[in-house]
C-alpha cells in the first residue's frame, strides 16, 4: 500500500520525505490556506520536494470551469492530478479530463455507489473520507471494504485512497483491506512510527551498552 501525506506545510513534507516511505501528497484548499502563499507557489515546491503523485484541488463547481482548471493545475508539473468533487458537474469533468490525458481524483466519496460513478467516469483515483464517516456514527472502513471488493470484481484501474485519516488504526485497516493507498497527515505519520517497547528496547541496549569494555 502507497503512503500519501495529507498536508500542505513544506517542513512537514520535507521531514516526511526524509523517511523514505512517501509516495505523495494530497493537498485541498483549506490545508493550502493555512500556509499563507500562493497556491501555485506551494503545489511548485511540494512537486519539487516528493517524486509522485500530488493532488490539487478544482475550486469551481461547474464542469466547464472545473476542466478550464484542471487543465491550468496540470501544466504545473506532470505529476499533477486534479481533485474533483463527487458531484454530477465533477463527474462531466472527470470523463473530459480522462479524454484530455488529465489524471483526477475523485474527492468526498461517501458511499460505494459514488465510487462506482467515479470509476465508471474515468477517474484516476476515488477518495473516501473515512474519518467523516466515523464522525457521522458510520464506520467509515466498511465503505473502503465495499470499494475496493466492487473495484477488484470488476478489474477498474481506479485506485482507492482512503483519506480522512484520523489515526494509525485506519491506516492499518486500510492495508488489510487491500486499500491502494491511504493519506495520512504528518501527525498519524509519525504514531505509526512509534512502540513504547521499541522506545524501552532501545535504552536498553544502550544502557547494557555502556557496561561493556571499551579497551
Amino acid at each position: 500500500m502507497k503512503i500519501f501525506l495529507d498536508t500542505a506545510n513544506i517542513e512537514e513534507i520535507r521531514k516526511a520525505s526524509e523517511l523514505g516511505v512517501v509516495d505523495g501528497v494530497t493537498t485541498n484548499p483549506s490545508l493550502i490556506a493555512k500556509e499563507g502563499r500562493r497556491f501555485e507557489d506551494v503545489v511548485k515546491e511540494i512537486c519539487s520536494i516528493v517524486d509522485g503523485p500530488i493532488s490539487a484541488e478544482t475550486v469551481t463547481e461547474m464542469a466547464d470551469t472545473m476542466v478550464e482548471e484542471a487543465v491550468r493545475l496540470s501544466k504545473i508539473h506532470p505529476n499533477i492530478v486534479v481533485k474533483i468533487p463527487m458531484t454530477a458537474e465533477g463527474l462531466k469533468a472527470v470523463s473530459e479530463c480522462r479524454k484530455r490525458g488529465i489524471k483526477t481524483n475523485v474527492t468526498l466519496i461517501f458511499s460505494a455507489n459514488q465510487a462506482l460513478l467515479a470509476a465508471k467516469a474515468g477517474a484516476n483515483y476515488v477518495s473516501p473520507f473515512v474519518g467523516r464517516l466515523d464522525d457521522n456514527t458510520e464506520y467509515g472502513m466498511d465503505l473502503v471494504e465495499r470499494i475496493v471488493s466492487i473495484f477488484h470484481n470488476y478489474v477498474y484501474d481506479t485506485e482507492v485512497i482512503v483519506a480522512s485519516v484520523r489515526n494509525p488504526i485506519h491506516v492499518l485497516e486500510a492495508a488489510q483491506m487491500g486499500a491502494d493507498i491511504a493519506t495520512v497527515p504528518y501527525s498519524v505519520l509519525m504514531q505509526m512510527l512509534k512502540h513504547p517497547l521499541t522506545d524501552i528496547g532501545i535504552q536498553k541496549f544502550l544502557s547494557d551498552w555502556k557496561k561493556v569494555p571499551k579497551e
